[in-house]
């Protein structure tokens, strides 16, 4: 069975093939550091952390490059409204986004760039596409780029130029010789810190959105690629202006494959902070734990609108429970996967079709329906081994079934002490009291003959 991937240049399902054998070069844009991260970024890390994952338990090895913005707009304004420095804040957001991801499981890439510390390498390239005729420097101090002059402007986004015209305002004062052109190097602007100006052959400034991601990639992964990523929202017009810099300024095409997530909704609308509709990783996870919020994700095709609800989490909550409740009645086995396993052959065949999540997830619970009808501890072990490949049902399901934001162990523990003495002095009425407050709280009680034991419910 091949890999077969939907590539957003071509609009079609594609056979996988890397560039260099055995090796997957990848680029994802990752975030812009100026505040947390909310849960349509998670939904971008998880998918392609899914997709290299995948593509390490295919045999390939991965280097899996995704970005940090550290300089831009935003995080300009929020560090002069904090009062601290850019580095300051990018750096506590770095650590906020690490913490975050880490909790969701998510491996870390194998290189984590910072804009900042690639300005050198964008000037370079911004110098060629000026000696080129692709870019100028406008009257405002600006260098940009001159769209028209670029023949394969709008072939990832399919927006011909006269589309793209049509939805522009004519420019005004901002030095652009055409509206649609757009900005590689930004003027220093006196308002701003000195911590954001460099010195340059075009005056001191700061390098513009796009262009970071141009230098970085080429750097770190060469001039040519095999998957480059990011959320649908990118799609235009960062990345189609990455791939006029990149292969304006290269001669060559800048990446094989191009993936998009889909977003993930709140009422019909993509959740974002510019909308105001967002709920960070931390909020969510004050409510659910983390590994439901990935299953969440991950139950869905990386491509597909996702709708947010508390009604959705508690869904994905219960459907992981039961998968975890199949391992918590009989002992996994550590196995190796064999592929030719007909479980495995079709978790493998959904997969290698665009990275079928959805398709894998139901090879998942057909494996815990078997492992509760025959209790085989081969058959668990594989279910385990199988959702590791997705980074899930990894804890220990005791664990799981107990797991939850807010939940105080010892005070539960306490209660169903309390609970035991009075049924031990024969007072049922308030044993069924501590039951069903305890229920009301979410958290479920299971005598047995060696106890009381506890669970979310």
């Amino acid at each position: 069975m091949t890999l077969r991937i939907h590539n957003t240049l071509s609009r079609a399902l594609e056979t996988f093939s890397p560039i260099e054998p055995g090796h997957v070069r990848m680029y994802v844009c990752g975030m812009t550091v100026y505040d947390l991260c909310h849960l349509g970024h998670a939904r971008s890390m998880v998918a392609f952390d899914v997709v290299q994952r995948w593509l390490k338990a295919s045999g390939y090895r991965v280097t899996y490059v995704r970005n940090i913005t550290d300089i831009d707009d935003k995080i300009i304004k929020r560090s002069l409204e904090n009062g601290e420095t850019v580095r300051g804040l990018t750096d506590r957001m770095i650590e906020a986004l690490h913490q975050d991801a880490d909790a969701l499981g998510i491996e870390r890439p194998t290189h984590e760039p910072r804009a900042m510390d690639y300005v050198p390498q964008m000037l370079s390239m911004i110098g060629t596409l000026q000696n080129k005729g692709l870019a100028y420097k406008a009257s405002n101090g600006d260098v940009n780029y001159a769209v028209r002059k670029f023949a394969g402007y709008g072939k990832l986004s399919g927006k011909s130029l006269d589309e793209l015209q049509a939805g522009e305002r004519v420019a005004v004062d901002d030095g652009k010789q055409d509206p649609l052109d757009f900005v590689l190097w930004k003027s220093a602007k006196t308002s701003e810190p000195d911590e954001v100006k460099w010195a340059s052959p075009f005056g001191a400034g700061r390098p513009g959105w796009h262009i970071e991601c141009s230098a970085m990639s080429c750097e770190m992964l060469g001039q040519s690629f095999d998957i480059h990523g990011g959320g649908a929202d990118l799609q235009f017009p960062h990345h189609e202006n990455e791939i006029a810099q990149s292969e304006g300024a290269n001669g060559q095409k800048m990446a094989n494959v191009w993936m998009h997530n889909g977003f993930i909704n709140v009422d019909n609308e993509k959740m974002s902070k510019s909308l105001g509709n967002f709920f960070t990783i931390r909020d969510v996870l004050k409510e659910f734990d983390a590994e439901t919020v990935r299953f969440f994700v991950v139950r869905s095709h990386y491509r597909s609108q996702l709708n947010y609800s508390d009604v959705h989490l508690n869904d994905a909550r219960g459907a992981l429970k039961r998968l975890y409740t199949a391992l918590g009645t009989v002992r996994a086995d550590a196995v190796t996967i064999d592929w030719a396993d007909p479980h495995a052959a079709r978790f493998k065949a959904a997969m290698n079709e665009d990275f079928g999540t959805p398709d894998a997830v139901a090879v998942l619970f057909e494996l815990a329906s078997e492992v509760n009808r025959t209790a085989s501890t081969q058959t668990a072990g594989l279910l385990k081994a199988l959702g590791g490949v997705l980074g899930l049902l990894q804890d220990d399901p005791k664990a799981f079934a107990q797991a939850g934001a807010g939940v105080d162990e010892d005070a539960i523990q306490a209660q169903i002490a309390a609970r035991a003495a009075a049924k031990s002095a024969k007072n049922f009425a308030e044993a069924d009291r501590i039951r069903q407050a305890l229920a009301a709280e979410g958290i479920v009680l299971k005598d047995s003959p060696t106890g009381t034991t506890w669970e979310r419910g």
